[in-house]
């Protein structure tokens, strides 16, 4: 007699330490020490991947992500120059770590939602769908199914920024947790300050509703325009 055992996706050494880094995440770590969401060229934002990066060390970030909408392409072009810098420092521990990412439209409770991705291998099949820099339909538009091939890609999947949606928050996040999302980006500058700071009125709500879940924190200036360090 054969025993069918269910399927497990264990996590993978990139989320145990990117748990272990958003665990750290405050009202101050970005952007000058942690930024989980930017833009490049290749999709909706204005600045090249390796200027990206060139501004990143200026500003002495320790960990990133791109997060193109439905796209790696930029991820790849600024590993490969981060990598070359890193092979040519004398400190290379000084030095950011880019980790991948991306952001993926999908449907939660009816309502069209933005999720990050973090972590996870980007040439893994389960991500090919959402690799053709459009929104993908049908069941691959379904949160649950973006949530899972994240996770099975080896990744983590976060709720981009809860309080720009038709729904609120509170209708958002629980309905997220019970799919298994991982986090949420509770530090968000919804009025686009300069500088970037995360609006204390939705950081505050969005946290208590994640830690009533158990979701982690996340952060990021989704910065579209030329500057890492704010949105526009």
């Amino acid at each position: 007699m054969i025993i069918q055992t269910p399927l497990v996706v264990s996590e993978s050494i990139a989320t145990v330490r990117l748990r272990k880094i958003f665990a750290t995440v405050d009202a101050v770590s970005c952007p000058h020490r942690l930024n989980f969401h930017l833009h490049t060229v290749h999709s909706d934002g204005k600045m090249q991947p390796i200027d990206l990066i060139q501004q990143a060390i200026v500003l002495g970030v320790c960990h990133l992500a791109i997060t193109d909408h439905h796209a790696v392409s930029g991820y790849f072009i600024a590993r490969e120059y981060l990598d070359q810098v890193i092979s040519q420092s004398h400190d290379p521990h000084a030095l950011p770590t880019l980790w991948s990412g991306i952001e993926i439209n999908a449907s939660l409770n009816f309502t069209e939602v933005h999720i990050l991705g973090y972590g996870f291998d980007p040439d893994h099949e389960a991500m090919q769908p959402y690799l053709q820099s459009k929104t993908t339909a049908g069941l691959d538009y379904q949160a649950i199914s973006v949530i899972k091939s994240l996770h099975v890609a080896g990744g983590l999947a976060v709720l981009a920024h809860p309080a720009r949606y038709r729904r609120s928050p509170e209708d958002l996040i629980p309905t997220a947790a019970a799919l298994g999302i991982d986090g949420v980006e509770t530090y968000y500058g919804y009025d686009n300050s300069d500088p970037w700071k995360p609006s204390p009125r939705q950081t505050e709500e969005i946290r208590h509703i994640a830690d009533s879940y158990g979701l982690m924190h996340t952060c990021g200036t989704d910065s579209h325009g030329f500057k890492i360090s704010r949105r526009l």
